[in-house]
């Protein structure tokens, strides 16, 4: 992934909203956004972002979506 080269899931609705994006910038530091609010960006570190998304995968934040 280039810097600034949004990229969102393809479970995110075609229609630009309800999706949540993730890019790099000049930093090497991970930007993450909402589609519909894309000048509100949160920035966090790979090894922050990688430990996260561990918990997201093992079910950790399901309860949010429920």
């Amino acid at each position: 992934m280039s810097v600034n080269d949004w990229q969102k899931s393809t479970s995110s609705s075609q229609d630009g909203g309800n999706s949540v994006e993730v890019s790099t910038n000049s930093a090497g530091l991970i930007e993450i956004r909402e589609s519909d609010a894309p000048d509100s960006i949160v920035v966090t570190t790979p090894k922050k972002f990688a430990l996260w998304l561990e918990g997201v995968k093992r079910g950790e934040f399901d309860h949010f979506t429920a």
